[in-house]
């Protein structure tokens, strides 16, 4: 392990090339679908950080790939010691080739995972790769009492794959129902008005959106608002095209409203609710968001169709609480600025989080 255990609580290479691996991955989700975020870091033999990449979108190149090419530009190659990823390394020729030989072609001596491939049909084979060419192969999760926060950053490795982990192991598409309310508990905003919430969680939402490879909604949504579903407050990932998936009839909407959400979407009907989650998955979505009025997030949560739910309250003396209902042991949500165990921005600290 070389020079990489901390000698205080406070610093540790390691510890710090995963969360720069995991900040860079977190940039690109909602962009790589059917792919997952991956982020890699590549250090020196004293712990230095010499690249930081992440896969960018599915046929381009993975995170090791474009970290070695990083420091292939820079003639850093030849130092190359370490390499930190947040997923166990590909040992399969996909779309790219695999990343372990990629590794293997440099003078890596040691691989720190931070999770392994939740695909049934490949993981383990990555790390057993790397160790029978002669590698070391460290699990952060196994290493607590030398590498501060390691557990924390295991959690958000897996927290960065757990919608793809769902469409390995279950064939779905994890759902994520974002709900607002006001001070009442109506989902209904005023009369000329389509949202009683601050700008704050506007930004939170268009967050979410971002992040997200698909939206649910309802005819009834898109007949009262006519909404554009599009990212505003925040910026978007270049050139990309969602699903939106509607519940309900075809015939019940505006055609100019579907002409126009067909420029920017793959549009997609859905008769039955229950089939959602499948049919996203087969379409390749990672991560779908409800936005949806009351009788069909009812129905979501009716049926137990959601992984997590995101409710923003209105409070009567002035402010919004965002709390979140999980299902699983990890959520993407988590990695959301204002929503998990990182610091609020400025935009957001007027909210109130918590988990329930």
């Amino acid at each position: 392990m070389g020079n990489f255990m901390a000698e205080s609580s406070h610093d540790s290479p390691v510890g710090k090339a995963f969360r720069a691996a995991i900040d860079e991955a977190c940039r690109f989700v909602g962009a790589t679908a059917p792919n997952p975020s991956v982020g890699c870091a590549l250090l020196d033999e004293s712990g230095h950080i010499l690249a930081v990449a992440a896969h960018h979108r599915a046929g381009q190149l993975h995170a090791e790939a474009l970290a070695l090419r990083q420091c292939s530009g820079r003639g850093l190659t030849h130092r190359i010691h370490s390499a930190v990823v947040t997923l166990e390394p590909c040992n399969h020729t996909g779309r790219t080739p695999p990343c372990t030989e990629a590794l293997l072609a440099t003078p890596v001596k040691s691989v720190w995972i931070g999770c392994a491939d939740p695909d049934p049909n490949v993981a383990g084979g990555g790390a057993e790769r790397l160790k029978a060419a002669g590698r070391d192969v460290f699990r952060i999760s196994e290493f607590a009492d030398v590498v501060p926060d390691a557990q924390r950053i295991a959690k958000d490795c897996r927290a960065l794959i757990a919608p793809f982990r769902m469409r390995c192991r279950e064939g779905k598409a994890w759902i994520t129902v974002k709900q607002a309310v006001d001070g009442r508990g109506s989902m209904i905003p005023p009369v000329g008005q389509k949202t009683f919430t601050s700008v704050a969680s506007l930004e939170l939402a268009h967050r979410l959106r971002r992040g997200t490879d698909a939206i649910i909604t309802g005819t009834g949504t898109i007949r009262a608002d006519l909404p554009g579903f599009d990212v505003r407050h925040v910026e978007d990932h270049p050139a990309r095209r969602r699903l939106l998936m509607i519940c309900g009839r075809s015939g019940d909407l505006p055609e100019s409203w579907l002409e126009k959400a067909a420029l920017r979407f793959d549009v997609m009907w859905c008769a039955s609710v229950e089939e959602a989650p499948r049919l996203l998955a087969e379409k390749g979505a990672l991560w779908a968001l409800v936005e949806a009025g009351p009788s069909l997030v009812r129905a979501m949560d009716e049926r137990e169709l959601w992984d997590d739910w995101l409710r923003i309250e209105v409070l009567p003396e002035g402010g919004e609480r965002v709390s979140v209902r999980e299902r699983h042991a990890v959520s993407p949500l988590s990695l959301i600025p204002g929503i998990g165990h990182e610091p609020a921005r400025p935009a957001l600290s007027s909210h109130l989080v918590e988990r329930v």
